[in-house]
């Protein structure tokens, strides 16, 4: 496959093969648009990197920066492999791993009920400080104790914003005794080679740029003893501040402290998918299939908006069209975005350095779109 470097084509630094061309031009478009922008892109194709771009003064090739809800597909990549494993039980009571769970009614909730936010268990009033999601025994705890805000079982789900990295964490550790960040460190990120982190090494510090955000423009979460203001934990602190605490972002909380670079977050998904440089995928589909399969579509509880989600992978819909059925993956406050589709054999991966205005709905969804395109324009 032929790469074109294409260095005096537009403001865009990096790669594209002559077959993603149009990838490259619409990005360029984008930078040429917007003098703020910046923004690193990353494709690979059956296992091949095909795009690798950065633009814009706040971005740089070799910069790692927050993906926020983004760290909730990673850390359920990993999680995969404990389902492919047989060490859990999607249709198993969450009690039958972590009794303590069972309390207020919650005794016959299902692990897929669990993971697919079904379950009611969005946050507490009041919060947690930022810095509480490095006790994971403890937050495990004060959420095993809760009833939940609706009814689990009744068809209601609703986005568990900062509670889904703890279930994750919390069932990885009581079937293997290892922590989810460990596991993935272990079998995915260095195996893989991807530049994709739960939980930032200090060695790698330098190369961290923190996460740029207009506050007035990013207020998701309204009331904050709301739902949607517990969910997004705001009686506590900002959503945004997340990765920006050091602290935080060096324990890798699975709900949204993960930091990594767009070519990170494209080769943790074209390596469950298709496998990359040589080496085979390490989710077989049997796996992505029960993990990606839809559980919950419509209204979400939490937003209010159209929403659908597989276990704990969100799935493309019209309001958030990123690839066809068989696609999944997660985006990020920040309107990053990571993904796989089986179907066009496509790992994806974007990162903003600043959030943008209406999340992940716009640039991601069109470059995506363009990657498609060059696939079945072939």
């Amino acid at each position: 496959m032929t790469l074109s470097p294409q260095q005096a084509a537009g403001p865009s630094q990096g790669f594209v093969t002559e077959q993603f061309s149009g990838v490259r031009e619409l990005f360029d478009s984008m930078l040429d648009a917007d003098p703020g922008y910046s923004a690193q892109l990353a494709v690979y194709h059956q296992g091949i990197n095909v795009v690798s771009l950065v633009g814009g003064k706040d971005s740089a090739a070799d910069s790692l920066t927050g993906v926020f809800s983004c760290s909730k597909g990673v850390a359920a990549l990993a999680f995969a492999l404990l389902v492919q494993d047989g060490l859990i039980d999607l249709d198993a009571a969450v009690a039958s791993y972590w009794p303590d769970f069972a309390q207020n009614g919650k005794g016959a909730l299902t692990v897929r009920q669990l993971l697919s936010h079904q379950a009611g268990l969005v946050g507490v009033q009041g919060g947690f400080a930022m810095e509480d999601y490095n006790d994971l025994s403890a937050v495990a705890a004060r959420l095993a104790a809760l009833t939940p805000m609706w009814r689990p079982g009744s068809g209601i789900f609703g986005y568990h914003a900062l509670t889904m990295g703890v279930f994750l964490e919390q069932l990885c550790v009581l079937v293997s005794g290892e922590r989810l960040q460990d596991l993935y460190n272990r079998r995915i990120r260095k195996p893989y080679a991807a530049d994709m982190y739960l939980g930032l090494p200090e060695s790698l510090e330098p190369r961290f740029r923190p996460v740029l955000f207009v506050e007035e423009a990013v207020q998701a979460f309204m009331d904050p003893g709301s739902i949607a203001g517990v969910s997004g934990n705001v009686q506590a602190g900002n959503l945004l501040a997340l990765p920006n605490i050091r602290s935080v972002r060096a324990a890798g909380s699975c709900s949204g402290s993960g930091v990594g670079s767009a070519d990170g977050l494209a080769r943790v998904y074209a390596g469950a998918a298709t496998g990359i440089d040589g080496l085979p995928a390490y989710l077989n589909a049997d796996t992505i299939a029960h993990m990606s399969e839809e559980q919950v579509w419509g209204l979400d509880r939490v937003f209010c908006e159209i929403n659908s989600f597989g276990v704990t992978f969100m799935k493309s819909n019209p309001r958030m069209d990123f690839g066809s059925a068989q696609a999944f993956g997660h985006d990020g406050a920040n309107a990053a975005l990571g993904f796989a589709d089986p179907l066009y054999g496509i790992g994806f991966g974007y990162i903003p350095a600043w959030n943008e205005e209406g999340g992940t709905g716009g640039r991601a969804m069109q470059l995506s779109a363009a990657a498609r395109e060059a696939i079945l324009a072939q």
